[in-house]
């Protein structure tokens, strides 16, 4: 699937393979953090308050700093209105904790629009499932959390883990979700009415998980 790649403000380290069709987006200071991990975006976007050195892309869009869209929300939507659906978001969880919450509601957003979405935070993940299931084969391991994002969740279930859930009720003011454990036999996270956020390994994401 053609994926758009968007670096945003934190310093971080990338190391992608990308295709012809992948779009690669440098959100204000993430242009930066592009062209010092070796790549060249095709778009530079933001207001570029963080950012004032040189930009050489093909395509720059700057936007005044009092404006009423984050510049990872304005990268997300150009992504969007080029017609990518897959996108893999460096850079944005961390730092200031006003920007993490603002990044993890963009996260919910997008995730009940259909869009596939997931942030990078050095070596694990965080990704949402809305009305749908997941599953890691056997070979995934370590931790994973859960977390209701909406006010509740409803008919969540979570098999094949250390802690197991049945049809429960998950509400965002009780993260009892966090810190459960594979155990090497799979696992299946599963949710009827909601939106789950879900943080575990890069490792457990890209190469155990299957989305359905």
């Amino acid at each position: 699937m053609d994926t758009c790649y968007i670096a945003c403000a934190l310093d971080c380290e990338i190391n992608i393979l990308l295709d012809a069709t992948d779009l690669l987006i440098g959100a204000d200071r993430g242009y930066f953090t592009l062209v010092k991990n070796g790549y060249t975006p095709d778009v530079a976007i933001g207001d570029f308050d963080s950012y004032s050195g040189e930009i050489n892309c093909e395509k720059t869009i700057k936007f005044p700093v009092k404006k009423d869209f984050t510049d990872s929300a304005l990268a997300i939507e150009y992504a969007i209105d080029k017609g990518y659906k897959r996108i893999v978001i460096f850079g944005a969880i961390g730092g200031q904790l006003d920007h993490t919450l603002a990044n993890l509601a963009l996260l919910a957003r997008y995730t009940e629009l259909g869009i596939d979405i997931v942030f990078i935070d050095g070596e694990s993940v965080i990704f949402a499932i809305h009305n749908s299931k997941i599953s890691f084969n056997e070979r995934a391991n370590g931790r994973i959390s859960v977390f209701s994002f909406g006010d509740v969740s409803k008919g969540v279930c979570e098999n094949g883990l250390m802690y197991t859930l049945n049809n429960y009720t998950m509400e965002n003011i009780n993260p009892l979700g966090v810190s459960n454990e594979f155990i090497g036999t799979g696992a299946e996270i599963s949710v009827k009415n909601g939106t789950l956020l879900i943080h575990t390994s890069k490792e457990n994401y890209f190469n155990y998980l299957t989305k359905s």
